[in-house]
C-alpha cells in the first residue's frame, strides 16, 4: 500500500466513519433513507464543498491488506475501535467480541495532549509567558529570546471618571508565588524509579513496567525549544496514562529562558508530579549546544535553571539527573549537589559514569556513596548496572542512597521490578515473556491505532525493545549467577524453540517474533536498531 493510498484511507475514516464500533461488513450498508444521526448511513457534510477524501468503503476494503488473525486488541480493551474499517482486525468487529469487562473510553485514560489553541499560540509566538519572563528577569540571565506578546487585552480606565471594581473571582497568583513548602510533597524515598529512556521509554513500555512493579515513571527526554515551538512529535513524549500515579517529564535545554518558559508551559497545560532537568545526555549534538551533560560545565547556569523552574512551577517539584563527570576518573558531580539542592531540587539522581564513558565499563558506586553523603539530608538516587534483585539490594545498602533509578536493566528484563518487590529471582518462561510482549503490542495499538500505520509504529518500537530483550539469559540455564549487565551473553540453546529465538542477536529473528504478534511484515521490510550495543 502506498503512502498516498494510506493517507486517502485515513481520511475515509476521519471524515465519514467515526463510530463507536463496526460490525463486520463486506459491503457498505445500503438503506432507503439516510439517517443524519447514523454515521454509517449519513453523507459526509463536506462532499458539496469538494471533500478530497475517499468515501467508498468497498474500494477501501479492497485496497486494504488482509486481516491479521485474531480479535482486535483495541476492541477487546476499549469496547470500540477508532480505526473502523481501516483496522487490520476489522473482520472481528462484531458485538460478540466486545467483552463485558471492556473499558469504554480508553482515550480518556491519556492526558497531556497539546490543544489546538495552545499550539496555534506557540506557533504564532503569542503564548503569554509573563510569569516566566518575570522570573528570568529576576535571575538577570535572559538570553534575548523573542518576547512573547500577552494575549490578555489591556484594561482601559472609564472615560467618565467613575470608580471601577473587579468583577468575578480575583486571585493573587500573578502577585504571590507559590512557596516551596506549599507544593505537593512526593515521597521518592525507596521507590522503584523507571528511568526516562530515549525511544524505548515510550508510554506502552512504561505501562508494562508499571504493571510489573515500577512506582515512579518519567517520559522520554523532550527538548525545551521544540516544546516552545509546538512540535507535536515532541509533545507526544509528554503523554501520561492514568495508571502512572507518580509521573514526571524530563526536559533538556541549555539556557535559563527556554527552560523556564518550557516549565511554565508544562505547568499550565500538563498533569505532572515533577519536572526533571536533564544534565546527563551524552549525545554529541546535545553536548555541543551546551545542553544535557554540557550543563555540568556551567554550574551557575544550572543552578539558575533549577531555581527558575522551581519558582515557575505551581504544582510540581523540580528534580535533576546528571552524570558523575565529563571525563573518566575526574568526578566532580558531588560539588554540584549542594548548589542544585539550594536552588530547589527535590531529588538529585546521578548516573555513575562520565560522559566519555557513555555506557562502557562499570558504574562507580563507590563514588555514588560519596555523593549520597554530600546530599544528606536531601534525597539522592543512584543509577547504573542494576540487573537483578541482588544488584539492587547490595548497591542500595552499600552506598546509602535513598533509592535507585533503573534504566537498561528494565529494558533487558522489565520484570526486575517484580523481583525487587517480591524479593526473589524469577526464572521466567519463554511463554510468559511472550505474554509481556503481547501486552506491549496491545498497549501500542491502543495508543497508536490498529490501522496499518499504527501496526507498523508498534512493530518498530517492539523491535527496538527486542534489541535489548535478547540479552537476557534465563536464570535456570545460567552457569554462573547472577548475570552481569556488562557481560556479552554467549550463544546458547534455550529450553524451548521460543526461548532460543528470543536469545538470538539476529534482527531476522526479532522480526519473526513481531510477526507472531502483529502479523506479516510488509514486502521489503528491514530493521536496524537505533541503539547499538557497545557497552560489553
Amino acid at each position: 500500500m502506498t503512502e498516498r493510498t494510506e493517507m486517502k484511507l485515513t481520511g475515509l475514516f476521519v471524515m465519514s466513519l467515526s463510530v463507536s464500533w463496526f460490525k463486520a461488513f463486506p459491503e457498505p450498508p445500503v438503506t432507503g433513507t439516510e439517517d443524519s444521526n447514523n454515521p454509517m448511513t449519513s453523507v459526509c457534510p463536506y462532499i458539496e464543498k469538494g471533500c478530497r477524501y475517499s468515501h467508498d468503503i468497498g474500494s477501501a476494503q479492497a485496497e486494504q491488506a488482509p486481516d491479521i488473525l485474531g480479535v482486535c486488541p483495541v476492541l477487546v480493551a476499549c469496547g470500540s475501535c477508532p480505526a473502523g474499517v481501516l483496522c487490520r482486525w476489522r473482520g472481528s468487529h462484531t458485538l460478540e467480541n466486545v467483552p463485558s469487562t471492556a473499558t469504554s473510553g480508553c482515550v480518556d485514560a491519556y492526558t497531556n495532549n497539546l490543544s489546538s489553541e495552545v499550539r496555534a499560540k506557540l506557533m504564532k509566538n503569542r503564548y503569554c509567558f509573563d510569569r516566566a519572563e518575570a522570573i528570568i528577569k529576576s535571575e538577570g540571565r535572559s538570553k534575548g529570546a523573542p518576547n512573547s506578546e500577552s494575549t490578555v487585552p489591556p484594561i482601559e480606565a472609564p472615560s467618565n471618571g467613575a470608580p471601577s471594581r473587579p468583577l468575578g473571582h480575583v486571585t493573587d497568583e500573578d502577585q504571590i508565588r507559590v512557596r516551596r513548602c506549599e507544593k505537593k510533597k512526593i515521597d521518592f524515598a525507596s521507590k522503584l524509579y523507571l528511568a526516562p529512556l530515549t525511544t524505548l521509554g515510550n508510554l506502552p513500555f512504561r505501562r508494562v513496567c508499571k504493571r510489573l512493579g515500577a512506582e515512579i515513571t518519567c517520559g522520554e527526554m523532550a527538548l525545551a525549544t521544540q516544546l516552545l515551538q509546538g512540535r507535536q512529535s515532541e509533545w507526544a513524549l509528554l503523554r501520561r496514562h492514568s495508571s502512572e500515579d507518580i509521573f514526571g517529564i524530563q526536559i533538556c535545554g541549555a539556557h535559563v529562558d527556554t527552560m523556564t518558559k518550557a516549565a511554565q508551559l508544562i505547568d499550565e497545560n500538563c498533569d505532572v508530579d515533577f519536572v526533571d532537568v536533564n544534565c546527563a545526555c551524552p549525545i554529541d549534538l546535545i553536548w555541543k549546544k551546551g545542553a544535557g551533560s554540557g550543563l555540568l560545565t556551567h554550574p551557575s547556569r544550572l543552578e539558575s535553571i533549577v531555581r527558575s523552574i522551581d519558582q515557575v512551577l505551581r504544582k510540581a517539584v523540580v528534580t535533576v539527573k546528571m552524570r558523575s563527570a565529563i571525563k573518566e576518573n575526574k568526578n566532580f558531580a558531588h560539588q554540584l549537589i549542594p548548589g542544585v539542592q539550594r536552588a530547589g531540587a527535590a531529588l538529585v539522581t546521578i548516573h555513575g559514569r562520565s560522559r566519555e564513558q557513555r555506557y562502557t565499563n562499570l558504574a562507580d558506586w563507590d563514588y555514588l556513596k560519596q555523593c549520597a553523603e554530600v546530599a544528606r539530608p536531601g534525597l539522592f538516587f543512584g543509577n547504573g548496572d542494576v540487573l537483578t534483585y541482588d544488584d539492587y539490594v547490595s548497591k542500595k545498602e552499600a552506598s546509602g542512597v535513598s533509592g535507585i533509578m533503573i534504566a537498561r536493566g528494565a529494558l533487558i528484563k522489565p520484570w526486575i521490578f517484580t523481583e525487587i518487590r517480591e524479593r526473589r529471582t524469577w526464572d521466567i518462561s519463554a511463554s510468559e515473556r511472550l505474554d509481556i510482549l503481547r501486552e506491549f503490542t496491545n498497549y501500542g495499538l491502543e495508543l497508536w491505532g490498529s490501522d496499518t500505520r499504527g501496526v507498523e509504529t508498534t512493530r518498530r518500537f517492539l523491535l527496538e525493545w527486542l534489541s535489548f530483550l535478547h540479552r537476557y539469559i534465563p536464570y535456570g540455564i545460567l552457569e554462573r549467577a547472577p548475570q552481569r549487565i556488562n557481560e556479552r551473553p554467549p550463544p546458547y540453546f534455550g529450553r524451548s524453540d521460543l526461548e532460543t529465538i528470543m536469545a538470538s542477536e539476529s534482527a531476522t529473528d526479532w522480526i519473526r517474533i513481531s510477526e507472531m504478534l502483529l502479523g506479516p511484515v510488509p514486502d521489503g521490510f528491514q530493521f536496524t536498531p537505533k541503539h547499538k550495543a557497545n557497552a560489553f
